[in-house]
């Protein structure tokens, strides 16, 4: 007969669930990469359309690009986009959120007479940006000597200054110069004829290591060139140092600034609706405009895509229940993500390199919180047979992972259909197996106890599957295991039994030989072979103590009696057996009425009293304390020493178990003491407990034992 297990059954039922899950997903997956292939496409075309409006016009990039072989950083300034006007006042508290672009200048951008073997203390950083029709600078300078501009005197050089060198839109170069007399407003002078240039304004504040100068002048002063120079005059040196951005010496050698073009600009805003982020850099990856915003840059996938409010009971059942559990699977794309490129001076990549090259190409990247992915195209412009700058494009796959997600969310509602159908048979068939073992589970636990005895037995199935096989097992187990644990708990009466007699033959052998005369090496023998034989008879003794026990207890009738007449009646043997030993008692006044077996709470009492007097420091007290707790008897039993093993307090009340160690043990033990404390409090239906001291300077055993108030 053909035999299908469990697991063959699962796995015939769910195969087909899962596979159309798994088909689902690779077609919708095939798809996405489609998409991201056609986007790709798209985007490159938009990058051509724009970089088509923009060949063949030098007038918009002539004064922007053709005049440098390279731009090196420091010399050639970018004036960056500002979000606010800065407010002129020297704290520099607006230019915080610029501080990883300015520009640190040492003594590498000194000038002049400086030698090698001549160290300077002079530096700054610096950074220049644009707000509407102004241009601001900022400059924190290091100086250990600052020196103002004397108040009489005429000259502006003679001290702590900044220099200006510029070149306006008419191609002429201008020197201008800003010294303060003190903190607070700055005006700029014209090197040449000494007057005032009040369009240029700034605030000049000192500071502990130097001071710092925040400039602005409109930007219809400015043309392609600017430098700054900051010259410092100490009091203990004859020539002063000039530090700067590039050789103001020299007309010829001022380096460039580059302000974004608001002619391109103009350009891009008409492009500002295509759902693209558009930049356009110039040959040395300068940005020159920018247009549109990464986070809605979702290109023209996202058109038509948006979600409609329902008009159907089905659409309303879909939106309110059915779509909160696909998106516990799905991503909604993030609108919110870190962009690294919101306001940069220069961009980089390979496809903006092979862009300038002559060769239009796209790249991939993902956002640094890992929370989108963008796509970025550059397609070149041409003036002249010459690439003079690209035009790149960027946009996120928001607009595709959210066609992917319109496309799983209808191919879910079939799957979900499919999967309702088979989770309701599983859900059947898996209730009936879970009641079978449920049942097995509850018949096996019912068959031992506790202390592991065996009190019943399994009733075996007649099934022909695993869970049937797993019953007639246990069955057999636990009829095995009964017969074995019965063997156990006879073995101590049976051994105690048989080893009686050889032990009485050994004994009256050696009583004997103790009327023989015998020399000094026999007797000691003879001395130590008697020893032996009263530790055996000893053990033997406890083996039948404890079996008595067990068969008492069976037969045993409950009377009524006071546990406090029981424990002070012990506790007045003990203090006049054991004289050298201090007890301390704190017994209730008030009668614990209890039914059970006294003769059994005066063993019980024994053992524990034993046992602390075992252990216990020699010279301290063993407390004994008995009190009634909510109808229930409590008596506890102290003593200092050393502390119960870890992992050992719940097993130290079975049988055969001790914690004494066999170099220090006086006495053979057997660990049947405190497994017939158990016993006895087992009897009078209460619970014995032990745990070390709440000092950890000993060990406290507690038993609690119903009352009997009726």
């Amino acid at each position: 007969m053909l035999r299908f297990g469990l697991r063959s059954k699962f796995i015939l039922l769910s195969c087909f669930l899962f596979l159309l899950p798994w088909l689902g997903y690779e077609y919708v997956w095939e798809m996405e990469k489609f998409l991201r292939q056609g986007q790709e496409k798209t985007l490159v075309g938009t990058t051509r359309a724009l970089a088509t409006a923009l060949h063949e016009r030098p007038a918009l990039f002539d004064s922007q690009t053709n005049f440098l072989d390279q731009v090196v950083k420091g010399r050639d300034l970018y004036a960056y986009n500002l979000s606010n006007p800065i407010q002129l006042d020297g704290k520099l508290s607006d230019w915080k959120p610029y501080q990883s672009l300015m520009w640190h200048y040492d003594e590498r951008y000194l000038q002049g007479n400086k030698t090698d073997h001549q160290s300077s203390d002079l530096s700054f950083d610096h950074m220049v940006g644009k707000y509407e029709t102004f241009l601001y600078a900022v400059f924190k300078v290091t100086d250990d000597s600052l020196v103002y501009r004397a108040k009489n005197s005429l000259s502006f050089t003679r001290n702590d200054h900044l220099q200006i060198m510029l070149k306006n839109p008419q191609g002429e170069f201008k020197h201008y110069i800003v010294a303060a007399r003190q903190d607070g407003w700055v005006n700029a002078f014209d090197a040449l004829s000494k007057e005032p240039i009040t369009k240029i304004q700034g605030y000049f504040i000192s500071t502990p290591t130097g001071y710092n100068l925040e400039l602005r002048f409109p930007l219809n002063m400015l043309g392609n060139k600017l430098g700054f120079a900051i010259e410092d005059w100490d009091v203990d040196k004859v020539e002063p140092q000039l530090m700067s951005t590039s050789n103001i010496l020299n007309p010829n050698d001022i380096g460039s600034v580059l302000v974004p073009s608001p002619e391109i600009n103009r350009i891009l805003k008409g492009m500002g609706h295509s759902g693209s982020r558009i930049w356009v850099v110039d040959n040395h990856h300068r940005v020159l405009a920018q247009s549109g915003s990464i986070h809605h840059a979702d290109g023209v996938w996202a058109d038509g895509i948006a979600d409609k409010p329902p008009t159907t009971w089905w659409q309303r059942f879909e939106q309110n229940y059915l779509h909160p559990l696909y998106y516990k699977v799905l991503t909604r794309p993030e609108n919110e993500f870190l962009d690294t490129l919101h306001d940069v001076a220069a961009m980089q990549g390979t496809h903006i390199g092979k862009a300038l090259s002559g060769t239009p190409a796209s790249s991939w990247r993902l956002t640094p919180d890992n929370k989108a992915v963008i796509l970025s195209a550059a397609y070149p412009i041409w003036i002249q047979d010459h690439v003079i700058g690209a035009v790149i494009a960027e946009e996120t796959t928001n607009g595709v992972r959210t066609l992917r997600n319109k496309s799983l969310e209808k191919l879910f509602n079939v799957i979900l259909a499919v999967m309702l159908i088979g989770t309701v048979t599983l859900f059947f068939f898996a209730s009936r197996i879970s009641c079978r073992i449920r049942r097995l589970r509850d018949t096996a636990e019912q068959a031992i106890d506790a202390q592991g005895r065996v009190t019943g037995t399994i009733n075996y199935s007649d099934s022909n599957d695993e869970i049937g096989d797993l019953s007639r097992s246990f069955a057999n187990i636990v009829s095995r295991l009964g017969g074995y644990t019965n063997y156990l708990e006879t073995m101590s009466s049976r051994l105690s039994h048989e080893l009686r007699t050889p032990v009485a033959v050994v004994r009256s052998s050696l009583e004997n030989l103790q009327m023989q005369p015998q020399t000094e090496l026999s007797q000691k023998y003879l001395d130590r072979a008697s020893e032996g034989v009263e530790r055996l008879g000893k053990i033997i003794t406890t083996m039948s103590e404890a079996t008595r026990l067990e068969q008492s207890i069976q037969s045993a009738e409950a009377e009524p009696f006071d546990l406090r007449n029981v424990i002070n009646g012990c506790m007045q043997g003990y203090q006049l057996t054991y004289v050298q030993q201090q007890f301390k008692l704190d017994i209730c006044s008030q009668p614990l009425p209890l039914c059970g077996a006294p003769e059994f709470i005066a063993q019980l009492l024994d053992k524990l009293i034993n046992n602390a007097l075992e252990f216990n420091i020699k010279g301290s007290a063993i407390s004994v304390s008995l009190d009634q707790h909510d109808n229930v008897a409590l008596l506890s039993i102290s003593n200092l020493g050393p502390l119960l093993p870890e992992g050992l307090t719940d097993h130290i009340f079975d049988s055969m178990v001790s914690v004494r160690s066999q170099q220090l043990q006086l006495q053979p033990h057997l660990g049947l003491g405190l497994y017939i404390v158990r016993l006895v409090c087992e009897y009078h239906k209460g619970t014995v407990s032990a745990a070390n001291n709440k000092n950890t300077d000993g060990v406290t055993f507690t038993v609690r034992l119903p009352l009997n108030n009726n």
